[in-house]
Parts: C-alpha cells; structure tokens; sequence
C-alpha cells in the first residue's frame, strides 16, 4: 500500500500571515514588529490553536495592553485579512498525489472558532482523510498526541506516513516517531524533493 501523505495547511497550503491584516492597521514598521513579537504574538496565538476561546484570550489582552485594544480586537473580527488564499503550486502537487492515488490526511495547529469560516473555501480540504484540527482534539504539534490520534484515526504506523510541514519543531517531532519528513520551505522545493524520493 502507498505511503499516507500528511500535509500541514497553514504555510503549506493556505497562505496564512499575520502580518497581511496587521500592514493594514500600523505604518510604523518597528510599533507592527514589536505587537506581533510581544502582544499578538505566535505564542499567545497558539492558546486558541487548542482550547482557549478568542474572546477570553482577546479580553485577557486588552487587560494587560488597553492601549492597543482595537488593534488586539481585529485578530479576530479581522482575521480572515490574514489569508491571501492557496499556495498554487502546492495545491497542484496535492491534485498529482491525489491523481497517482496516495491516501492523503491533514494534521494542522488551527482554531476551531476560526477553521470553519474558511473551510468550505478550499474544495481540496475535502480530500483529506482524516483532517485533524488541533482545535477540535485539544493538543497542537508539536506535542506527541496529535501525531498519535492522526497514526490512530488512519490505522496506520508512523512508518507507513510521509509528514510534510513549515514548521521545524514539528518536523523534528514527527522525525522522533518514524514519520519519513519533509520540511516545507517552498512548492518548488517540495516538488523536487518528491520527485526524489519518487513520489511523482
């Protein structure tokens, strides 16, 4: 049986970026820096990623930061700005597997307050089985228990996978269970390294 092609989608397939909304909200390119870094940063970004709720995360914000309370507020009324869409050669080379047959599954860090506004946006969500949300399962990469209930829900060794991400920690976790990796760092580069390993 092929390999199981696991694919990241924020990165990967959506291109999804903080700063397209927030280029829109702050001309000085240092004050824009500084709030991503030490405000709406990744890190606070991530609580919702598993179960906090926006507006507690949101309202805990405002009450350390008042002063940016519109601008921490317009990470969720504005957040689809963030999105400028697919990644086109990405999502040609996810038709190819899917047209040479591979199983393909999803396994991304993302809200479950936010996945659904733009879910029925993208047609090629729908040809992945399983799709696992960290939202909806309560643990986000690269913590082991999302590569587990992904192994579990496709009744398939680690082994059997072929984990393709942008983010280093979570390929270094999956390399760690026996997934084969790829790190995602362009469609082109992704393309060549496939079709190494024989995989187009």
């Amino acid at each position: 049986m092929k390999k199981t092609i696991v694919f990241d989608l924020g990165g990967v397939l959506v291109d999804w970026n903080r700063r397209y909304l927030y280029q829109k909200i702050f001309s000085d390119q240092d004050e824009l820096e500084y709030f991503l870094r030490e405000i709406c940063s990744l890190e606070w970004n991530a609580q919702m990623d598993v179960d906090k709720s926006f507006l507690d995360a949101t309202d805990d914000l405002v009450l350390k930061y008042p002063e940016y309370e519109t601008q921490i507020r317009a990470y969720f009324s504005r957040w689809e700005e963030m999105i400028r869409g697919d990644i086109p050669g990405t999502v040609e080379i996810l038709g190819e597997l899917k047209e040479n047959s591979y199983p393909l599954a999803a396994l991304s860090n993302w809200s479950s307050e936010t996945f659904p506004r733009v879910k029925d946006q993208y047609e090629f969500l729908d040809w992945f089985s399983p799709l696992v949300i960290s939202g909806y399962i309560g643990y986000k990469k690269p913590d082991p228990e999302p590569f587990q209930i992904l192994l579990h829900e496709l009744g398939r060794d680690a082994g059997d996978c072929l984990f393709i991400d942008d983010m280093e920690d979570n390929i270094q976790e999956a390399r760690r269970q026996g997934f084969e990796v790829i790190h995602f760092t362009s469609p082109e580069k992704l393309r060549q390294e496939l079709e190494n390993r024989d995989y187009l």
